[in-house]
């Protein structure tokens, strides 16, 4: 049967650093122990479940130095443990509670199974996903990639080529030492791109990257053969485009398969509904993972979720994906080499946003497999299969609403850009005066460009611009701008009072990220 065209599934996992404090950071940290348990261990899961039944997994999967270090601090192990066990008894309490309602049943057992399936992988792993990522890369069935080193929305510090290549360098050099490879590949935060990101991307001699499908389409010259197939930058760096239709297909609760009636009720969470005696250890007023219902019909009650109802969607699901994906690559340009489709998502939907999601990824790749006229594969795989690609200069985008990028630099968060870039000036002016500091200026300063980076995260921005966690992206654009200026002020003033010092070592104390990065790396990575 004749090769209709290949699939690449990629994902992109990320979330922004929340061990930040002794205390750490109550609201990011539920962020991250969600994202474990709901999207993270059951992907790992699918994969080992591929590989037992030797089937190819074929997915490449990003991951940001801000996610790789949580997931490999020392401290998140057990966490991690207490919650899953804290999660087990709220549930236990709720059957207990409902135990009189049949039709609570089914769900009930279902996050029991869940809760236990996770709890023995946790603790078999030793709480090390990452070996078991690294091991499903050796075997070929994932290709992993990174990004820049606190996921900054780049075009944001084009007006600072220094800003954008310590993103790209750090980020690289971050991923390496704490997964031990180098990726070939990176992924741009948000799909963000201009001429000046292209440039710094071959000086940091990344393989390939993706971009979102306009960024190809309105490329100078035209691709030769369209959009379907990866090119090259004038830098040597290759490009892929997202496909929006089934992209949208699959993130889009509105008009994609998270909607449907079948699946679970993201919203209806017991750690917003219970009163907060009844949540023990998890502590009141967030969200828990634990959500009994349906989404069902609009404007009609909600029910009880169904677990086999809702895997039976998943199939249909699943099977309607992959003939969309077929017919989809049967429609694309004629060229010189087989058509890609790029589905790409953010990890955290499958699993958190979209409950079902990892089972419906897994029930794809199983199709996949099966299928004679599709491929799939790894980007890097398309392009070593493929490696003629024609030269042009990709158009500015983002794979923000519209293709813009008003949810990074819109009116709401624009607010953001002045405070990185006074911090980004200071910074260079204390490199210029001052790249030889030692003790404990030294420590100041690296530690100011530490604050910098955490700083330019695309995340307070987009937070802001939603204005659900407004408040969040706030406290932490003025924690990280305040603490850059002080340190900044503390290393270059003479004298350097004691309480500065002080003040400065506090600082270092509480900020594990980056920690593994010295002075010559956080300095070096702004040279040309």
């Amino acid at each position: 049967m004749t090769l209709v065209g290949n699939v690449a599934l990629v994902l992109h996992g990320h979330l922004p650093y929340a061990l930040h404090t002794a205390g750490q950071d109550r609201l990011a940290l539920r962020w991250l122990l969600e994202a474990i348990w709901e999207c993270y261990l059951p992907l790992c899961q699918m994969l080992d479940r591929l590989e037992a039944d030797k089937l190819p997994g074929a997915i490449s999967w990003s991951l940001s130095p801000s996610l790789v270090s949580m997931l490999s601090d020392p401290r998140v192990p057990a966490t991690m443990a207490e919650h899953l066990d804290a999660l087990y008894e709220l549930n236990a309490a709720q059957a207990r509670r409902l135990a009189s309602e049949p039709a609570f049943e089914p769900v009930l057992a279902h996050y029991r199974d869940r809760i236990d399936s996770a709890r023995s992988y946790w603790q078999a792993s030793g709480g090390h996903l990452l070996g078991v990522l690294r091991r499903h890369q050796a075997s070929g069935r994932l290709e992993l990639m990174t990004t820049s080193v606190t996921h900054a929305y780049l075009p944001g510090l084009s007006r600072f080529p220094g800003a954008v290549r310590a993103q790209l360098r750090l980020g690289q050099l971050s991923f390496e030492r704490l997964c031990g490879l180098r990726p070939v590949g990176l992924w741009l935060p948000e799909c963000g791109y201009d001429d000046t990101v292209g440039e710094e991307l071959g000086r940091a001699q990344v393989g390939y990257t993706v971009l979102d499908a306009h960024g190809l389409e309105r490329a100078r010259p035209r691709p030769r053969d369209g959009a379907d197939r990866p090119v090259l930058g004038s830098s040597g760096v290759a490009f892929f485009a997202r496909d929006p239709s089934v992209s949208r297909q699959v993130w889009s609760s509105a008009q994609g398969y998270p909607g449907d009636p079948a699946y679970r009720e993201f919203y209806r969470d017991l750690g917003l509904e219970l009163d907060p005696a009844a949540l023990g250890a998890l502590g009141a007023g967030l969200m828990t993972g634990l959500k009994y219902w349906r989404i069902g019909p609009r404007g009609q009650r909600k029910e009880p979720y169904d677990p086999t109802a809702a895997l039976a969607r998943v199939q249909v699901h699943a099977a309607h994906f992959v003939e969309l994906c077929r017919q989809r690559l049967a429609s694309a340009s004629p060229g010189s080499s087989p058509s890609v489709l790029v589905a790409a998502y953010d990890a955290e939907l499958f699993g958190h946003w979209w409950h079902e999601g990892p089972a419906f990824l897994e029930q794809v790749l199983r199709l996949l497999s099966r299928t004679a006229d599709l491929g799939a594969l790894r980007l890097g795989d398309v392009l070593r299969r493929h490696p003629r690609c024609s030269v042009v200069q990709p158009a500015s985008s983002s794979w923000g609403e519209g293709g813009f990028a008003a949810p990074w630099v819109g009116p709401r968060s624009a607010f953001v850009w002045r405070h990185v870039h006074e911090v980004h000036r200071r910074v260079e002016h204390a490199l210029a005066v001052g790249r030889q500091l030692d003790g404990r200026r030294g420590a100041a300063l690296d530690q100011a460009i530490r604050e910098l980076l955490l700083l330019e995260a695309s995340d307070w921005p987009f937070m802001i611009h939603g204005q659900a966690l407004a408040r969040y992206g706030h406290e932490r654009v003025e924690l990280h701008a305040g603490r850059a200026l002080r340190l900044l002020d503390a290393c270059l003033a003479e004298p350097m009072s004691e309480s500065e010092l002080g003040w400065g070592e506090q600082v270092q104390r509480q900020s594990r990220f980056l920690r593994e990065l010295g002075s010559e790396e956080l300095r070096g990575a702004f040279d040309p």
